[in-house]
């Protein structure tokens, strides 16, 4: 290939890539310089105060509303994303097989991701409503709950986390089982075909096959929805507003607070390097556990 040539291709290649880098660059690197610059100054919602340091970063440490949000959003990780992680697997499984409904179960096992969050919350604050919600109205129809019983889905501090929980699993796990199900179509049956020759069972077929198979994919769901999880904001705030009380403000609710409710934009971008941090650690945890598994 000739020079002249080579310097075509290259100038055509930039050429193609430029408009993303600059768009990249403008809407993700830059706002996350900002922000970095934002968090060393005291800044409120009409600008620049001060340059204060690496004091931001300080003052979470002995924050009582950080360490509480922090340990509600954990909470939530470690009680809605095993569900996720594994039902996800299940209904994927349910929407592979050989059957009249393959393409119906699919549609409707996925059919909840489209909607918005504000929808998706409302039809959750409506199902979980107390007196008149479809959830007390069944337990009510089936005897499982007494006529004087009425649980509080939405105001005790316990089952409150089992009303979030279960929204969020129903509402995203679409996403989820579509990975897993491109992954399960990515197995050749020649492989089953061979197992049940040997006499494998269907079991066997499951947890020798099937599931060591998925590995990748189980990792990878795994480490989207840790992160979406540390992220959550939208159907809390539209469902609990964090309540009762702030049993289920999230850590992102507790930055929003702190920027627009407080004016305090410069610990809230502390808070928001903070929580980064820490899915970054997670993330490399992830990987290296990952890495050993394959190994």
């Amino acid at each position: 290939m000739s020079k002249a040539r080579k310097r075509r291709t290259f100038l055509t290649a930039v050429a193609f890539i430029l408009p993303f880098f600059i768009l990249y660059t403008v809407f993700t690197i830059w706002p996350v310089v900002q922000g970095f610059y934002v968090s060393l100054h005291k800044w409120g919602l009409m600008g620049k105060q001060s340059f204060i340091g690496f004091d931001n970063y300080a003052k979470f440490i002995g924050d009582k509303n950080f360490w509480k949000a922090l340990k509600a959003t954990t909470f939530f990780v470690i009680i809605t994303t095993p569900m996720l992680v594994i039902l996800a697997m299940v209904l994927a499984m349910l929407a592979n097989r050989v059957t009249k409904m393959k393409k119906s179960l699919r549609i409707i096992f996925y059919l909840p991701s489209v909607l918005s969050v504000s929808v998706a919350s409302f039809v959750a604050k409506y199902v979980f409503t107390p007196y008149r919600g479809l959830v007390n109205g069944v337990l009510h129809a089936t005897g499982i709950l007494a006529a004087s019983e009425e649980p509080q889905w939405l105001q005790d501090p316990n089952l409150v986390w089992i009303t979030i929980s279960v929204m969020t699993v129903w509402w995203t796990i679409g996403f989820s089982m579509l990975l897993y199900l491109s992954a399960l179509q990515d197995i050749s049956f020649d492989i089953y075909e061979a197992a049940m020759i040997d006499g494998a069972t269907s079991k066997q077929q499951l947890f020798y096959i099937t599931i060591p198979l998925l590995k990748p994919t189980i990792w990878l769901v795994s480490l989207l929805q840790l992160i979406a999880c540390f992220k959550v904001f939208g159907q809390i705030q539209l469902i609990t507003g964090g309540g009762p009380g702030s049993t289920t403000r999230p850590l992102i609710q507790y930055i929003y607070e702190t920027a627009f409710g407080k004016n305090n934009m410069g610990y809230a971008a502390a808070m928001s390097y903070v929580l980064f941090a820490i899915l970054l650690v997670l993330s490399i945890v992830q990987q290296v556990l990952q890495n050993r598994g394959e190994d």
